[in-house]
């Protein structure tokens, strides 16, 4: 069974930096497009930044453009998401996504993702 597993989720004060990782239990995702959505409590499951199968084309949400960087390393099966200048708004579950399809270009809607990770907390303190 395909499997996503992220890490690297913690506390931090407002303005740290913390690093996702997500690693991918089978080899074939490396041609996947994937992504970084969160969930706040009581809010719906929102994209965040998404990076397509070459790592050559990214996408990201508004309000955190040039904070955070969504990066992958196929030879490790992996996708990070560098986070900095981090905010309290900041603060949720974060989820690791593949899309359905291989080779496809970036998405913000979540019906195309059909690969999902367990979540990782990142809470940010003011």
């Amino acid at each position: 069974q395909v499997q996503l597993v992220e890490s690297g989720g913690g506390l931090v004060q407002a303005g740290g930096s913390l690093r996702l990782s997500c690693a991918a239990s089978e080899r074939t995702f490396t041609t996947y497009p994937m992504g970084w959505f969160r969930q706040a409590p009581g809010k719906e499951r929102e994209f965040v930044a998404a990076i397509n199968w070459t790592g050559g084309g990214t996408d990201y949400l508004d309000s955190v453009k040039g904070r955070f960087t969504i990066s992958r390393d196929n030879a490790k099966n992996s996708v990070f998401l560098q986070m900095n200048s981090l905010k309290p708004e900041d603060t949720a579950v974060y989820y690791c996504a593949a899309r359905r399809r291989a080779y496809g270009d970036v998405q913000r809607d979540r019906a195309m993702y059909g690969y999902w990770g367990q979540g990782t907390q990142v809470t940010v303190s003011s």
